[in-house]
């Protein structure tokens, strides 16, 4: 069953993971929004985050779960960017590409 995110970015300019080839290069609303859902939809970003690893053989390969039917909208409100996300991914997964692709400059405003 799908699971409905909303996210706020306070400051989308810092919005960024630690290693730039993993995080958000996104300034507006829509590309925050259409980059998230390519990370949702497509294992690509588990890829290059699995071959960064000590031992990528040793990655729990259902870290890379994806979600073809992923959606994802963004809203510039102010300065900040609100983002919705409704995906089947387990919350675990969605947090951790959340992290690589913000770090830490997220906040998970509500889950239905």
């Amino acid at each position: 069953m799908p699971v409905k995110y909303s996210i706020a970015l306070p400051n989308p300019s810092l919005a960024r993971g630690a290693d730039p080839d993993l995080s958000f290069s996104a300034n507006g609303a829509e590309t925050f929004a259409e980059q998230l859902q390519d990370a949702l939809r497509s294992s690509a970003l588990f890829e290059r985050w699995r071959d960064r690893q000590p031992d990528p053989d040793q990655v729990d390969p259902a870290l890379g779960a994806v979600d073809p039917q992923a959606v994802v909208t963004g809203k510039q409100q102010d300065l900040r960017i609100s983002l919705v996300a409704t995906t089947s991914l387990p919350g675990e997964i969605f947090k951790q590409r959340m992290r690589l692709l913000a770090g830490s400059h997220w906040e998970l405003r509500d889950v239905r």
